[in-house]
């Protein structure tokens, strides 16, 4: 065989592999459709057709998945199949292998239901602190369900037969089909808004997931979380559970169940009320018995009262004087002990240490400066006979006494020079004479040098 060309493939071999294919893309699907044209030979085994308006798909349902139907297929019934796809390959014909069957789409309708009651929980809308409290005595209640339906005469069966003095008011509304959600949901809004009520509750009998799903939407669920008035969800049997159930402030199982839980019963609240009245009346009496009887034996025990009271003001009165007379002794013995405490603390007290030493301080002082005073005035004697004898070999005596002192004016870095000899000087050479009193400065004129 030249490369180029195909390879060529057997019949069996063209469906073995469209087979794995479509096995292959198709392992787990759910389609819905249509039943018909079906038929169950001696094998046991279900064959029939899903089809739709534009299609058509065969399917077979094995003899040993039947059990786990909720109910037989049969024609014209509408149906979600869940399933594979595989190849029947002696006819070549394709066809659904169906697992299981959901009648009349209710598992399409289940995931929905458990879609939203997941993302409501998450939001908190089923949360018991939302719950709103019951009231126990309702005077007046607002039945929102259908007028012709079955649900409310029970109630009101239940109602009548309790004879409870409630007001009961039918909020008609349709509980089933398009549009019946949004009109129990603006029910509930409008109520909440217009009416005064203690309980709103919401009546209906049972049926399948469909019939039952208005009672599913956000709307309506929504709706009951944000009604201020508490509100109690009737809706079908036992063991149906809608999304309302979860919102509601109280879950009945039936509409009669919920009459029977909000709706007081009152002959039997008489007859316990009878029944307590009683109950209490036999308890007080024998507690005054008991009373009673602890009053006399007290009576007894004590004797007579006045003997005893007169002994106990005697026994007072010596306690009395007792006690007195301790007191003063006490206070004397404290007294005593106080003043001693007080002589004590006034010798070791930091003022009479202070004042003492205040004293010895004034007395020191007085010896510091009557000493100074006489070394002052030793000093003083010394220092004017000192100056006394300055004063006698002292320049200056001499000078008051009509002397001066010539010395050579100072220049540069020439010392000043006293001169006391003629011949130090030069004609013409400036001089500086001290006297007692000042100086002058002169010129020499003529030198005159001894002979």
């Amino acid at each position: 065989m030249s490369p180029s060309e195909p390879a060529i493939l057997t019949v069996s071999q063209i469906s073995r592999s469209i087979r794995h294919l479509l096995e292959g893309e198709f392992r787990f699907i759910s389609v819905s459709g249509e039943i018909s044209n079906l038929s169950r030979p001696y094998s046991g085994h279900s064959y029939f057709t899903l089809k739709d308006e534009g299609a058509q798909l065969r399917a077979v349902l094995f003899k040993g998945q039947q059990r786990f139907l909720a109910k037989d297929p049969h024609d014209g019934q509408q149906v979600i199949c869940h399933g594979r796809i595989s190849v029947y390959e002696p006819r070549g014909d394709y066809q659904l292998i169906v697992d299981s069957i959901d009648f009349h789409g209710a598992g399409l309708l289940q995931l929905q239901f458990d879609e939203l009651k997941k993302q409501l929980a998450a939001e908190g809308l089923f949360d018991v602190e939302r719950k709103k409290l019951i009231p126990l005595f309702p005077r007046k209640i607002i039945l929102i369900t259908s007028p012709t339906g079955a649900a409310v005469h029970d109630f009101l069966k239940i109602w009548r037969n309790r004879k409870w003095g409630a007001t009961i008011q039918i909020f008609p509304v349709r509980v089933q089909g398009k549009g019946a959600a949004e009109e129990i949901a603006e029910a509930i809004v409008r109520i909440n808004k217009e009416i005064n009520s203690d309980i709103i509750v919401l009546c209906r009998g049972g049926g399948s997931l469909e019939d039952l799903w208005t009672f599913n939407e956000e709307c309506v669920a929504r709706a009951i979380s944000g009604s201020t008035i508490p509100i109690v969800s009737a809706i079908g049997h036992e063991v149906d559970f809608t999304i309302a159930d979860f919102c509601a402030d109280l879950r009945s199982p039936t509409p009669t169940g919920a009459a029977e839980q909000i709706i007081p019963d009152l002959t039997l609240l008489q007859r316990q009320i009878l029944l307590h009245k009683r109950q209490l009346t036999t308890l007080l009496l024998k507690k005054i018995d008991d009373y009673s009887r602890q009053v006399s034996q007290s009576r007894r025990l004590l004797g007579d009262l006045g003997m005893t009271l007169s002994h106990l003001t005697l026994q007072i009165d010596h306690n009395t004087s007792r006690l007195t007379h301790s007191m003063k002794i006490i206070l004397q013995q404290q007294t005593f002990l106080l003043e001693r405490i007080m002589i004590r603390l006034e010798r070791q007290s930091p003022v009479n240490r202070m004042t003492i030493q205040t004293q010895r301080l004034r007395h020191a002082t007085e010896k510091l400066i009557e000493r100074t005073q006489t070394l002052l005035r030793q000093k003083r004697a010394v220092f004017s006979a000192q100056t006394a004898l300055l004063d006698t070999v002292s320049p200056l005596a001499t000078l008051a006494r009509g002397y001066a002192i010539v010395r050579r004016k100072k220049s540069g870095k020439n010392r000043e020079e006293i001169i006391t000899r003629s011949i130090q000087a030069q004609t013409g050479e400036q001089i500086e004479i001290l006297l007692h009193n000042g100086s002058l400065e002169c010129e020499i004129n003529k030198v005159i040098n001894p002979l």
